[in-house]
């Protein structure tokens, strides 16, 4: 009996052994490689002797089989590697022997159908120790395959690697948008790599939709995504700086930091003079026919609101939440990081206003609030505390979403991501709702005089037209505690960044829209947006901007800020540009609803025609360069018309490209209202005058609203 027991239990232990025993083959796998995605934190490299194994450690390839050479292998994480297939073929893996290496994968890859290679039967991979050796892992797999594998593996010999972000684009499901692009399943992206330096990614740039819709807002040319085919040259242009800067500066005992008004924490305004919006914001409210501008009086103080008529000159009204100033945070609260955003779709009058306020400290608490009128502010949903200090909120009015700007990294500055549905509601999000987002990259400029690596300091974004809008607050140094020595801020600068899904921001130009002064005056440097980016007064955008001119005394650095204004034309971010010789651009397939096109163009020595194509590239009559009127003019709200009719009613709803011939000027956007008037609906960031709501819905009637004086010439 007890030898039928025991073998029993040897044929037991043996039929277990040779269920997780790897199944062997003595040659590779014939066929093509596989086509994988590339992640953030992975690079490809050629496998051969010396090469650099894992992006955290320092160990070369020791030895190399002839037929593994050459092939392109997976630089990623010694720790673990994530391989998304998105073409079939053969995939290898690397692993250790298990037999000498208690980290080996061998048994997660034979699960996972990959058959082991005895040519040569281990070989090894870098040093000189037994549990160095590793065994090779194949499988013919096929797209939408994933593996995720652990610790001590290479993955190797794949055709070619496509963008982790760019590879599957065209085979989106997701959520549809507005302007024909389709979002993966797995939205927001959580692939992102805060610590790598390459530069993220824009899929959409890379594989952009078949058919364009158009239909909302103006269409801009700060990227190609619009653009089939062109010779024309692209500029980008910077805000002038008003020469009547600053626009708002400290004037009262709370601005100037002489005193700390009861109510509120103590010790952070006094002796530091300040009028600063930090991410704040400037809204034009239809309602009262004002700007509202939010800022911080003196350094952490009590937050102010003052209003304008012109976007130039400011008033402070006195309001009853401190008697006798216009300051409207409620009492003991401290604001470090803030913003103040409109909410136009609600239909609670109490959320008419949003605030996403951070205290100071190591792990401030953070809070949602709302106001009815932007003064009294009533609900309070409290965040997780642990975000970082300049943390901001934004709405992308393109989904509906709220989103949160979270500062990452205490010493490599960079940004994560939170969105959500309802501003109030939402608020305690989970860390695992909570998505690395962006950073800078090795293309961002190292300030010469300086020499410190550029960190993004700051992220604010709003809705302008057909896109939303960035500014990226680059940080070129010094350390704060260089800084604090000798008493000036440290240099924040403000660049352009564009985007069309509201996640992936494109940064083509990187030299600073808003530089620091660097010089002795108001704006020496820590420079940064406003929450709204900009406002529109007639054909003029205005970017108020904060500015630090510190006290040159220790601990200074804070003190003397104010808040400026810089003016650029409407759409003036890029131009398409043609000299003499004319040259022409071409679309991408089109599709609208509206009847009239309209441009910005700048050629009043030049001219500008248009013409209606089919998707072949023929002409479509009468919308033919022969027929169309050509525009000799410098506006940023011009018709096009020709000679045989302007109503493009009957080529709505098809897809059509439009070609624009240029000499001698300069062509910013174009789009096709639903009327003469040459209205948008496109996005107005923070509005202005003569608008009423989130959108353009009166075109012209908005351009006889400029009353901002000379500065809007």
């Amino acid at each position: 009996m007890m030898k039928q027991l025991g073998f029993i239990l040897f044929f037991l232990m043996a039929v277990e052994a040779a269920a997780q025993a790897p199944i062997s083959q003595t040659h590779s796998i014939d066929g093509p490689a596989a086509v994988i995605r590339l992640s953030e934190a992975a690079a490809v490299d050629s496998f051969k002797t010396g090469a650099k194994l894992f992006t955290d450690r320092t160990v070369p390839l020791k030895e190399c089989p002839d037929w593994l050479a050459g092939k392109n292998f997976l630089r990623s994480s010694i720790h673990s590697t994530d391989v998304q297939v998105v073409q079939d073929g053969v995939l290898t893996f690397l692993t250790p022997d298990p037999t000498t290496h208690s980290a080996t994968q061998a048994s997660a890859l034979s699960k996972l159908g990959f058959v082991r290679v005895e040519n040569p039967s281990t070989f090894q991979l870098f040093g000189n120790k037994e549990l160095d050796r590793v065994w090779i892992y194949q499988k013919e797999v096929h797209a939408g395959d994933r593996f995720q594998i652990g610790k001590y593996v290479i993955a190797l010999g794949f055709q070619s690697v496509s963008s982790e972000i760019v590879a599957n684009w065209a085979n989106n499901t997701g959520e549809w948008l507005y302007n024909g692009i389709v979002l993966p399943q797995e939205w927001p992206p959580r692939d992102i790599d805060l610590t790598a330096t390459n530069p993220i990614p824009v899929p959409y740039l890379e594989v952009p939709p078949k058919i364009i819709p158009i239909d909302v807002g103006r269409q801009l040319f700060v990227d190609d995504f619009l653009i089939e085919q062109t010779d024309l040259s692209r500029t980008f242009h910077k805000p002038q700086k008003y020469e009547g800067n600053p626009v708002l500066k400290p004037e009262t005992p709370i601005e100037l930091g002489q005193v700390e008004p009861e109510g509120y924490p103590k010790g952070h305004g006094k002796g530091h003079a300040g009028a600063v919006p930090k991410s704040g914001g400037c809204w034009w409210d239809p309602e009262d026919q004002v700007f509202k501008l939010w800022y911080e009086t003196s350094w952490c103080g009590p937050l102010a609101m003052a209003v304008s008529k012109d976007g130039l000159h400011w008033d402070r009204p006195q309001f009853d939440v401190l008697p006798g100033s216009n300051v409207v945070l409620p009492k003991g609260i401290t604001p470090d990081s803030w913003t103040v955003v409109r909410n136009w779709n609600t239909a609670d009058p109490e959320e008419t206003w949003t605030m996403y306020l951070r205290e100071p400290g190591p792990t401030g608490q953070s809070l949602c609030m709302t106001s009815p009128d932007g003064v009294h502010w009533n609900n309070r949903t409290s965040t997780p505390k642990g975000t970082g200090d300049r943390s901001t909120h934004h709405y992308n009015p393109f989904r509906k979403k709220w989103i949160f700007s979270i500062r990452a990294g205490a010493k490599a500055r960079a940004r994560r991501y939170y969105e959500c549905d309802d501003f109030m509601k939402d608020a305690m999000w989970k860390g695992s709702d909570v998505v690395d987002w962006m950073r800078v990259d090795r293309n961002d400029p190292v300030d010469y005089l300086i020499g410190d690596t550029p960190q993004l300091y700051n992220f604010d974004a709003v809705a302008y037209e057909s896109i939303m809008l960035g500014w990226f607050q680059i940080h070129q140094g010094p350390h704060n505690t260089d800084c604090a020595a000798v008493g000036r801020p440290k240099i924040t600068e403000l660049m352009y960044a564009f985007s069309r899904d509201g996640f992936y921001y494109d940064r083509p130009d990187r030299q600073a829209h808003i530089p620091a002064s660097r010089g002795d005056f108001w704006d020496r440097g820590y420079v940064q947006s406003l929450g709204n980016i900009c406002t529109i007064v007639g054909d003029k955008l205005l970017f108020y901007y904060t500015g630090y001119q510190g006290n040159g005394k220790p601990h200074g650095l804070y003190d003397n800020s104010a808040t400026g204004v810089a003016v650029l034309r409407r759409d003036g971010f890029a131009s398409m540009d043609a000299k003499e010789q004319p040259g022409s651009l071409t679309t991408r397939p089109v599709m609208f609803s509206g009847t009239r096109l309209f441009v910005n163009v700048n050629a009043p020595h030049g001219a500008l025609r248009a013409a209606v194509l089919d998707q072949d590239g023929n002409a479509i009559e009468p919308f033919t360069l022969a027929n169309c009127n050509p525009l000799s003019t410098d506006s940023t709200l011009e018709p096009v018309t020709w000679k045989s009719g302007s109503d493009l009613s009957s080529l709505a709803g098809k897809p059509v490209r439009f070609r624009f011939e240029l000499g001698d000027g300069e062509l910013y956007s174009f789009w096709v209202s639903k009327d003469g008037t040459g209205r948008s609906d496109g996005y107005l960031a923070g509005g202005g005058p003569g608008y009423t709501g989130a959108t353009d819905t009166v075109g012209l009637n908005a351009l006889s609203h400029n009353n901002t004086g000379s500065v809007m010439k």
